[in-house]
């Protein structure tokens, strides 16, 4: 029988039901504890983790120390390092915006520095930003007529030379990442943000990656973009910090299908541009590119073979200026293909055929305003001011003091204007080309010296008529008797140069070559000249390098051996120094052993010539030698050198004249030159087929008693009209 719901006893599930609430916040006290607990034992744990992966590290490290003498401790990579802001101002609104630019930087934690263009040297610096994982930003001011600001001058002229020479390349900056702001001001349509834009072309053709476009900024309120210049910067400044946040994270920009084969290869984190481009102006910013660089290059024809895909059957208008430097690439490799095939000679037509003027259209602009007449594609020669002086009896050059050379008929011209030097004290300010070797069209030198003897000619005729000039020295003016190959460039690099020397020799025509001894096997070769000359600008490699700033990397060994390939000379041989104060006046006995090395028959002394501000030295009237330092150098010089004597003085430019002992006969100096009695040596010399050689004593003259060294003339001819006494003490016109 089922027991009855009395016998059932439910007062403890009654209890439990009274007392719930206690029941649950004990469950729930519980729950908490085993969450607490289970935090401390993992956190705990993570701690152990982490204390021994220090440790292992710290083993690794030691262990390192150990082996390599060196710890390397793994670190999170780095996309950018910081921030570098440059600026070229002239009124200080660059200036400003570079500090408001630097503030907004600093809010990213990211370091940062602003940096004056002027105190800038890039040929130091610049480079150390191609593995820096810096940006840079170049914030710079046009100014006028689209020169760049005086504190941006020299960076600015430095950077067009680089991204133009034949030492840079287009991957000498690859790795650097830029971006440009430019001031300017559109109503002045043609020069607006000129500065801007050259700034980033060059760092562009030097393979500096743009990080974004150039910001451009207009102080013309009603052309501004975004109402003032103000504005303009704070959009472009917004857009920066917007891409080194991008940057900082290493986010890589998707693929939008256009590119080749769909690959972004050139769009590394950190590098190229990031902003969101349509098709058309991917297109449209890579036709400005190849606008905007070099057509043809040096660098071109060092670069190392690649990969190039053929050229498409159907190719886009727009997209043309991207195939050519591929195509030429390409014919190149065909070249080299047909001389393993054993057609050499076509090759090199083919090659010779395709090389470039060394005078460019912009090239020969320049220097027809300085007064040049350019000869083919790669000569010239130009009026020397002293011929112009001595048309009108007003005295000649040293040259005429030291050799008797007579001024008025001395043509002043080259074969070749380029040059493997780059000197501080460059008269032409660096505007001629660079290179270390030929690699233009070449003129033939007959063409070479027709058209200079016709150019000479015609601006000789130019006097004809002009209040001062002597009908006896004009007539006498229009038969050349001296070539001066001293014009500019480096003479020697011309290939034909033997050739050239021949034709002048003649035609009756004394040879002065002037040489910057960076070619000793092209000295070796030459043939006899009246003068050989070598530039010897410094005394050490430190100091060469700095005032000549050579292309070549050996050229300190290039300098030496040219010296002693010029002692092996029969003919007459100088040197020339350039004295610039504070820079090589120090260096006296370096300069007795380079005497030694080559043993001149003559050394020319002669305080710099300054030739006006260029942004392309820092040299001033402060480096020109007064008259009387020269004259203390020469004498310091001349005591430890025994074999030589000060022989001739030109005060007025403010040069001096050291010969050999040799040339002193009898008591007087025979240092000048017999014109008549070299020209028959050298015909003597033609006919034996250079089996009959001569020596520099063998065409000497004796030297009057008015150019020597302490007569009262001071080097000024007593037949010749003078210039006043107190313009001599510096000569800055050049000569």
């Amino acid at each position: 029988m089922a027991p009855s719901l009395d016998t059932w006893d439910f007062s403890p599930l009654i209890s439990l039901w009274i007392n719930r609430f206690y029941i649950y916040l004990a469950f729930a006290f519980g729950i908490t504890l085993w969450i607490c607990f289970q935090i401390v034992i993992r956190k705990q744990s993570f701690i152990f983790k982490d204390q021994n992966s220090q440790d292992k590290s710290v083993l690794k490290a030691t262990r390192d120390l150990m082996t390599n003498g060196s710890i390397s401790l793994e670190k999170k990579e780095v996309f950018v390092s910081g921030v570098k802001i440059f600026y070229g101002s002239q009124t200080g609104t660059a200036k400003g915006f570079a500090a408001a630019l630097a503030e907004a930087v600093s809010s990213l934690d990211l370091p940062v520095a602003v940096i004056d263009l002027k105190e800038y040297d890039p040929d130091d610096h610049l480079l150390e930003e191609v593995t820096s994982k810096n940006v840079c930003a170049f914030l710079v001011a046009t100014y006028t007529d689209g020169r760049p600001t005086e504190n941006a001058e020299w960076f600015c002229k430095w950077l067009e030379e680089a991204s133009n020479d034949f030492r840079f390349g287009k991957t000498y900056l690859k790795g650097m990442r830029y971006a440009v702001f430019g001031l300017g001001n559109s109503a002045y349509a043609s020069h607006f943000n000129k500065v801007g834009k050259n700034v980033d072309k060059w760092l562009w053709m030097l393979g500096a990656q743009r990080v974004m476009t150039r910001g451009e900024g207009d102080c013309h309120v009603v052309r501004s973009k975004h109402g003032s210049i103000e504005d303009d910067f704070r959009a472009w400044k917004a857009k920066f910090i917007m891409q080194l946040q991008v940057l900082r994270k290493g986010e890589k920009k998707p693929c939008d299908g256009n590119c080749k084969k769909g690959k972004c290869e050139s769009r590394q984190p950190g590098s190229e541009e990031v902003e969101p481009r349509s098709p058309a102006q991917d297109r449209l910013q890579q036709r400005n590119h190849v606008q905007e660089g070099p057509f043809e290059s040096a660098s071109a024809d060092e670069s190392g073979p690649e990969d190039q895909p053929s050229v498409p059957s159907v190719v886009d208008v727009e997209d043309l200026g991207t195939i050519v430097s591929r195509v030429r690439k390409e014919k190149r490799a065909k070249v080299q293909q047909e001389e393993k095939a054993g057609l050499f000679g076509n090759a090199v037509t083919n090659e010779a055929s395709e090389r470039r003027a060394m005078i460019t259209p912009a090239l020969r602009e320049a220097l027809t305003k300085q007064g040049y007449q350019l000869i083919g594609s790669h000569s010239g020669v130009k009026l020397c001011r002293w011929t112009k002086s001595m048309l009108r009896g007003r005295g000649g050059c040293y040259k005429h003091t030291f050799y008797g050379i007579e001024s008025h008929r001395c043509m002043e011209t080259t074969p070749s204007l380029a040059c493997a030097n780059k000197c501080v004290f460059c008269w032409r300010h660096h505007t001629n080309p660079v290179g270390t070797e030929w690699r233009w069209k070449m003129d033939q030198p007959e063409m070479i010296l027709k058209e200079a003897i016709e150019n000479h000619q015609n601006m000789i005729k130019q006097f004809k008529g002009v209040p001062g000039v002597r009908e006896q020295r004009f007539t006498e003016g229009m038969t050349v008797k001296h070539c001066a190959l001293s014009l500019v460039g480096e003479p020697i690099m011309y290939p034909e140069i033997n050739r050239f020397l021949k034709l002048l020799h003649e035609c009756k025509i004394s040879s002065f070559l002037v040489t910057n001894a960076q070619f000793p096997v092209e000295i070796r070769k030459l043939m006899p000249v009246t003068q050989l000359y070598v530039s010897v600008d410094a005394s050490t490699e430190g100091s060469l390098k700095k005032i000549d700033r050579p292309l070549f990397k050996d050229f300190w060994q290039r300098f030496r051996d040219s010296l002693k390939a010029l002692a092996a000379k029969q003919q007459r041989t100088v040197y020339r120094l350039t004295l610039v104060k504070a820079w090589n006046v120090d260096e006296l006995q370096a300069y007795a052993e380079l005497v030694c090395l080559g043993s001149p028959d003559f050394i020319e002394v002669k305080g710099v010539t300054y030739c006006g501000e260029s942004s392309a030295s820092s040299l001033t009237m402060a480096n020109v030698p007064w008259y009387e330092e020269v004259v203390r150098f020469v004498q310091e010089l001349v005591g430890l050198i025994p074999d030589y004597e000060i022989a001739c003085e030109h005060e007025h430019s403010n040069c001096l004249l050291i010969a050999h002992k040799k040339f002193k006969i009898d008591r007087e100096w025979w240092t000048w030159i017999d014109y008549n009695r070299f020209q028959e040596l050298i015909q003597e010399y033609e006919d034996s087929s250079g089996s009959k050689t001569f020596s520099a004593k063998d065409y000497m003259a004796k030297t009057p008693h008015w150019a020597l060294f302490g007569a009262s003339e001071r080097g000024f001819d007593p037949k010749d009209t003078r210039y006043q006494r107190k313009n001599k003490s510096k000569d800055i016109s050049g000569c």
